[in-house]
């Protein structure tokens, strides 16, 4: 294997794949990242066995193909440290990879490809193709709420529901809803639901950089297979059962206000400063155009706001843990936002008031 190509067109694709590899490995091959060199097309792949990235560039000049896998953060490190217009030729001769750049060489321990573990292939079920800023617009919008290292280990991940005119997502971490539609035809009849794992929705975001290009996203029964022209990412699938989500949204909510998304978020925030800084409840209080928001924590200390908001009827007074609705008010897209309540008991259903389809859902807390 020897090959010329440009810092700048190496370095893109090595930090993408370099991200997936874990630095703490049981499997020291895994640690690493694989080069492969077919005519003038290198790939680079880095797999945590989890999901894997495959990144794909044209080299300057090749001479010989051939595979071998490479320390990932090493190499990376080195890529990182050479001058922006830097050429690099990497060589491998004798189980060694010996890097050089102008005045510069470096030779990297190897492992053989043939230890590189690959994702099973496994026959794809159906492919949807859409809009790279689309997917990235339903991400952004619901990621936050996925769960963190929860022992229902199905919530550490988001729910992918893809029925023949729409695309739906949907996180949650049991306290907190996130769910965005977006209308678009598939090529399937009957809805199916997969979840994701919240790395590879994590590894997904990062590819989605083109806003005018499109992802292909094919789902197996064990994987998705996320393609943008220069990157392949697979991803395994969480295999559990998903919480119905519909008996989450709550109904029949009577008591409905109008408030600046930005007044309100400040106000919270503010608020939080005070608050207690284990459990985070606020108390909030509505009435008749306005929202009065009430912090104490256990050095007795207490903050008050209250913002004005388009509200007519029964006062009501409700606690919440405010990360949770800074959270959602932060991601909002719309100069105001809709709030529905109903009782101190019932959750509450925040949406923006017009331009995004996102409906979120924050249980309340005891005070």
């Amino acid at each position: 294997m020897h090959f010329v190509i440009s810092r700048e067109a190496f370095l893109k694709p090595l930090q993408l794949v370099s991200g997936v590899v874990e630095r703490r490995q049981t499997l020291p091959v895994l640690s690493n990242v694989l080069l492969d060199l077919k005519e003038s097309e290198l790939s680079l792949t880095g797999t945590d066995l989890e999901v894997e990235l495959v990144g794909r560039v044209t080299v300057d000049k090749a001479y010989t193909s051939g595979a071998v896998t490479v320390p990932a953060r090493k190499l990376l490190d080195i890529c990182k440290s050479l001058s922006d217009d830097a050429i690099i030729e990497l060589s491998l001769t004798d189980n060694k990879v010996t890097l050089k750049s102008g005045r510069s060489r470096f030779t990297l321990t190897t492992l053989p490809a043939s230890e590189f573990p690959a994702v099973d292939e496994e026959p794809d079920t159906f492919s949807i193709t859409m809009a790279q800023s689309k997917l990235r617009e339903l991400l952004d919008s619901t990621s936050f709420a996925m769960a963190q290292q929860d022992v229902r280990y199905y919530l550490n991940g988001m729910l992918f529901e893809v029925a023949g005119d729409y695309l739906r997502v949907v996180a949650t971490d049991g306290h907190r809803l996130a769910m965005e539609t977006l209308d678009m035809s598939n090529p399937i009849s009957e809805p199916q639901q997969l979840i994701l794992p919240r790395k590879g929705i994590m590894e997904m975001a990062r590819l989605l950089t083109d806003d005018s290009g499109e992802i292909s996203l094919t789902f197996g029964q064990n994987h998705i297979r996320a393609r943008v022209p220069a990157f392949t990412f697979t991803s395994k699938l969480v295999d559990g059962k998903f919480p119905d989500y519909n008996r989450v949204l709550p109904k029949g909510g009577n008591k409905v206000l109008l408030g600046n998304c930005q007044e309100l978020r400040q106000a919270f925030s503010r608020a939080s400063i005070l608050s207690n800084e284990k459990y985070r409840g606020v108390r909030v209080l509505l009435s008749n155009g306005e929202l009065k928001i009430l912090a104490n924590n256990p050095e007795q200390e207490e903050a008050e706001e209250i913002v004005s908001v388009e509200y007519e009827g029964d006062s009501l007074e409700i606690g919440f843990n405010v990360s949770y609705l800074i959270d959602v008010l932060s991601t909002l897209n719309s100069k105001r936002a809709r709030i529905t309540l109903s009782d101190p008991n019932s959750s509450a259903l925040l949406e923006a008031e017009e331009g995004s389809d996102a409906l979120y859902v924050v249980m309340p807390m005891r005070l």
